[in-house]
């Protein structure tokens, strides 16, 4: 039988939803990451993304895993990353529980992917990314990480997801960049693609702008 065919480009439709959803990924890396997710999909394993935020990257990743028969896991507890609380740039007042008086990107999430029609294709699990990780023992085509971007977070998410990679599978890692002047938004994130590049596990298939694709060769991580 000859291997699926991988889709190129998401449908109309889905772009749309896409970029109707609230969140800080522009069109042309999502479309990057559209192709890395639908062609790690053909390995026939779940697609994981560390970080859901509203939803936004999940409904690419959720269509390409439905093109492919199988399932998008997205983990985030929610709560918002460091750069997303009170008095911090990236703060979304809509998105405060009034009633707790912190951040819950829960309801949100839930009526982005209802508004794309991908309900049934994803399992969001509410809980901190090590946790689950540790827990986690189904191997997976893609680690999508976009979580938090501080050295702790970053290398956490790094560390509990890339060893469930299974041999051919994806990393890909957002916000990646090189410049030490982007130190709060995108330091973390290129230090552990230099990490997974100079294990000797990865090799490096694609990039574009902060989005860094790399293939599992190797054993070590």
């Amino acid at each position: 039988m000859p291997a699926p065919t991988a889709p190129t480009a998401p449908q109309p439709e889905i772009l749309a939803a896409f970029e109707a959803a609230k969140g800080f990924m522009p069109v042309d890396e999502g479309l990057a990451l559209y192709t890395a997710a639908a062609t790690a999909a053909t390995l026939g394993l779940p697609l994981v993304e560390v970080g859901t935020y509203c939803g936004r990257s999940t409904i690419l990743l959720a269509d390409a895993a439905r093109a492919a028969g199988v399932m998008a896991v997205t983990v985030d507890h929610h709560r918002g990353s460091e750069e997303q609380q009170p008095g911090w740039d990236y703060h979304d007042p809509t998105v405060v529980d009034p009633e707790v008086g912190r951040m819950d990107t829960l309801p949100a999430f839930r009526r982005t992917l209802h508004a794309a029609g991908l309900e049934e294709q994803v399992i969001a699990l509410v809980g901190r990314s090590p946790q689950v990780a540790a827990i986690w023992q189904t191997p997976v085509g893609l680690v999508f990480i976009d979580g938090g971007h501080t050295d702790e977070h970053a290398t956490a998410d790094y560390e509990g997801w890339a060893p469930h990679l299974a041999p051919g599978g994806l990393l890909v890692i957002h916000d990646v960049f090189p410049d030490p002047v982007d130190e709060w938004t995108g330091q973390a994130p290129y230090r552990i693609y230099r990490r997974a590049l100079e294990s000797g596990a990865f090799t490096e298939i694609s990039a574009h702008r902060s989005l860094r694709v790399l293939r599992r060769t190797g054993a070590g991580i």
